[in-house]
C-alpha cells in the first residue's frame, strides 16, 4: 500500500502505517540512531515503541519529557568536600550501568519531547547528540526513541531547535485500519468494536485539530469504548460514556449499530450448523457477524476443540449461502490473516466447492494488499 503525504506549513510531510513504522524504527535503532516519531494525539506511538521493544528484548524506560526540568536530566549539583568542588548527582531515572547489565537492551523513550520546555529540550540535546551530560554517560545498550505531537495539532508543543531536531531521524506515522485490526485481535478489543469499525473503517479515526469537540475518535478511545461495555449497564448509561469517549455522533452511530448487531444469530449456533440462514440483510449486520464468527473460531482455535474442522466448515458454507461475493471474500481474509486461522483444506468438507467459487477473488484481493 503507498504511503500517504499530509501537508502541513506548506512542507510535505511522509506518513507511515504503525506497522511500517516499526519495521523503520527497528532499522535505524540497530546502528543505534535516535529516532523521533510524530503523529496525531491518540494514534498509538507509545504502543508501537513498546511493542518494539518487546521485540529486541528491551526495557522501556519510559519518560514524560513535557513534566521535567532542565536539573532531572542534568541531575542537581551538590557540594563534594572530599574534592573541594562542585558534582552533580545523576538523575535516578536514567538507566544506570548496573541496569544496563541486567538486559539486552534499553528503550529510552522520550515521550511527548516537543511539549517540554526549550530549556529542557537544551538539557535532553547533550543527552542525545554525545549520549552523556555532566558526569553522566548513557551505556552502550540504551536507544533512544522520542515521540511527540505535531504543531498542527494544536497541543502544547514548542518548536524543536534545528540542531536537536537534526540529531534525529524523524517519522510520521497515521493510523491504518487493518494495522489496528490486527493490534485489536490480539489484545481482546470487544467484538462490538471491531466489527462496528470493520464496518465503517473511516471512524477509527477523526481527530480535528479545528473543532471544539473534547471527545473525537482515535485508536486510543476506541480501546476505552471497548473497556466501557458491559451488560450491567443500561443503553442510556452506554450511549453516555461512548459518547464521551468518541464523540455523541459516532456514539450514536455505534450504538446503533450495536442494537442491529445484538439482534443477530448466535454465532456459536451457527457454527455447530444449529443456524444455516441469516434473515437480516442489514449490511452492517452482516459485517458484525461476520467478526464474530471469526472471533467464535479462534476461540475455538485456542482451546483445541475437536470440532474446529467442522465449525470451519459452517462458517465458509453460511457464508456462502448468506453473502455476497465482496464480504465472503473479507471474511475469509479477516480468518486467515486477522485471526491466522490454520484452516486446513483437506479437512474442511465444503473446502473445494468454495474455493472454486470465490479462490480467484481471493487471490485477487491479497495480490492489491
Amino acid at each position: 500500500m503507498p504511503k500517504k503525504s499530509t501537508q502541513e506549513s506548506g512542507l510535505t510531510t511522509r506518513q507511515l502505517s504503525p506497522n511500517k513504522a516499526k519495521a523503520s524504527i527497528l532499522h535505524a535503532l540497530k546502528i543505534k540512531r535516535p529516532i523521533f516519531l510524530w503523529g496525531g494525539p491518540g494514534i498509538g506511538k507509545s504502543e508501537v515503541v513498546h511493542q518494539i521493544a518487546k521485540n529486541i528484548e528491551a526495557k522501556v524506560i519510559d519518560i514524560r519529557l513535557s513534566l521535567w526540568e532542565p536539573t532531572d536530566i542534568k541531575g542537581i549539583p551538590y557540594f563534594n568536600s572530599k574534592e573541594n568542588n562542585m558534582v552533580w548527582a545523576q538523575p535516578s531515572e536514567l538507566p544506570t550501568s548496573a541496569l544496563a547489565k541486567k538486559h539486552k537492551n534499553i528503550v529510552l523513550f522520550l515521550d511527548e519531547m516537543n511539549s517540554a520546555a526549550p530549556s529542557v529540550q537544551a538539557a535532553a540535546y547533550q543527552l542525545i547528540l554525545n549520549r552523556k551530560v555532566g558526569t553522566y554517560t548513557l551505556p552502550d545498550n540504551v536507544l533512544i526513541v522520542a515521540a511527540g505531537n505535531r504543531e498542527a495539532d494544536k497541543g502544547v508543543v514548542y518548536r524543536m531547535p534545528a540542531p536537536l531536531a537534526n540529531r534525529f531521524i524523524h517519522l510520521e506515522m497515521k493510523p491504518e485500519f487493518d494495522d489496528w485490526l490486527e493490534w485489536a485481535v490480539n489484545n481482546n478489543i470487544h467484538k462490538d468494536v471491531v466489527g462496528y469499525l470493520t464496518f465503517s473503517k473511516k471512524d477509527l479515526y477523526d481527530f480535528d485539530p479545528k473543532s471544539p469537540s473534547r471527545s473525537f475518535a482515535t485508536p486510543r478511545s476506541w480501546s476505552f469504548v471497548s473497556e466501557l461495555l458491559s451488560d450491567d449497564l443500561d443503553e442510556n448509561t452506554v450511549t453516555d460514556l461512548v459518547s464521551g469517549a468518541v464523540g455523541e455522533g459516532l456514539a450514536v452511530k455505534f450504538m446503533a449499530h450495536r442494537k442491529v448487531a445484538s439482534e443477530l444469530p448466535n454465532p456459536s449456533e451457527i457454527l455447530d450448523g444449529k443456524i444455516t440462514e441469516m434473515k437480516s440483510k442489514e449490511i452492517s449486520a452482516m459485517y458484525s457477524l461476520t467478526v464474530s464468527l471469526c472471533y467464535e473460531l479462534k476461540e475455538a482455535n485456542d482451546k483445541k476443540d475437536k470440532k474446529f474442522d467442522t465449525k470451519v466448515d459452517k462458517f465458509l458454507r453460511f457464508m456462502m449461502d448468506n453473502f455476497d461475493t465482496e464480504l465472503v471474500v473479507m471474511g475469509i481474509k479477516l480468518a486467515l490473516t486477522q485471526y491466522q486461522l490454520p484452516i486446513d483444506p483437506d479437512k474442511v468438507k465444503c473446502f473445494d466447492e468454495f474455493h472454486e467459487k470465490f479462490g480467484k477473488y481471493i487471490t485477487a484481493a491479497q495480490s492489491t494488499n
